[in-house]
């Protein structure tokens, strides 16, 4: 399917995504505004903290302290986003035993607002996947997997748009090429689409047409190939013009802080991804003013 029409099919629905929400012309023009982005990537089932003898984690992550840890910077900032960039499946025997039911449900008890598809989210099939949808109340961005042809059709969105603070925030997503790492018996006739062409069409779309104010990426597409011809974050980041952060996945990469790539108009871009294992939580922070914003970042050990 040519793209632009299977994004023009496939966002019917998000593009009322808004209402609701407060509008901008209601803001004290010199009001200064402060977003809150919280993010985790490649989760992969890590429910419980790690032990205290563990080699690599001693203590470290567990979901109960980062619902604590979500719940106190709800508290300071009500403005707040939770995202996650996919591989939320596979790695401990939760999975196994519950097939990624727990994951969801625990998420939705921690009111995450989106998350993309990772290739470990397929490890039970697009039929596992949908099994357990039910369970989540979040949305599942993704642009450029065509589930139109599988059980998924229609329960994706390619982007949604945020309303917070009269802010209005587009989500896009962006997974990885399955093939190769998948079992094609299990994605079954997912298409897979070029992220970059996508990703230009939709910060596009989320830019003149949907006139957000702040424009990010979920991508599981891995930090960086610099020996591959992979599509990854930091080129993507080079070839945008509207995206102002890419949230990346994948590659288990930990960044202490964004790193800040240069786009094609020459704007600052900022790309990050904290590991794996909900060992740490990603915190992005924008403030608007009348005719400016500025994104700051840092990776929150758990």
């Amino acid at each position: 399917m040519n793209r632009r029409k299977f994004i023009k099919n496939a966002s019917a629905s998000a593009t009322f995504a808004g209402i609701g929400g407060s509008i901008l012309n209601a803001c004290d023009p010199g009001a200064r505004k402060h977003i809150t982005i919280l993010h985790t990537n490649d989760m992969h089932s890590h429910i419980d903290a790690f032990s205290e003898g563990h080699a690599s984690f001693p203590g470290l992550g567990g979901l109960s302290r980062r619902a604590g840890l979500i719940r106190h910077i709800r508290k300071e900032n009500a403005h707040t986003l939770l995202l996650d960039a996919g591989d939320i499946f596979q790695g401990t025997p939760y999975f196994n035993f519950y097939g990624g039911e727990l994951e969801f449900k625990l998420m939705s008890m921690l009111h995450y607002d989106a998350v993309t598809i990772g290739n470990h989210d397929f490890d039970n099939g697009v039929d596992g996947l949908l099994a357990q949808l039910p369970h989540a109340k979040f949305d599942f961005i993704i642009g450029n997997y065509d589930f139109g042809n599988t059980v998924l059709d229609g329960f994706t969105t390619p982007y949604k748009t945020y309303f917070k603070d009269g802010i209005k925030i587009g989500v896009y997503g962006l997974g990885i090429q399955l093939q190769g790492l998948v079992t094609p018996k299990l994605y079954k006739e997912t298409q897979y689409l070029d992220p970059y062409e996508i990703a230009t069409d939709l910060e596009q779309k989320l830019k003149e047409e949907e006139q957000c104010h702040l424009i990010v990426c979920l991508s599981h597409l891995g930090y960086s190939y610099p020996n591959e011809n992979r599509a990854d974050d930091l080129t993507l980041a080079k070839k945008t013009r509207h995206t102002d952060l890419i949230i990346g996945g994948h590659t288990h990469t930990f960044l202490e802080r964004p790193t800040i790539v240069t786009n094609a108009l020459d704007r600052e871009v900022l790309v990050n991804q904290v590991g794996c294992f909900g060992i740490n939580l990603g915190r992005v922070d924008f403030y608007f003013d009348t005719d400016s914003k500025k994104g700051e970042g840092i990776s929150i050990k758990i």
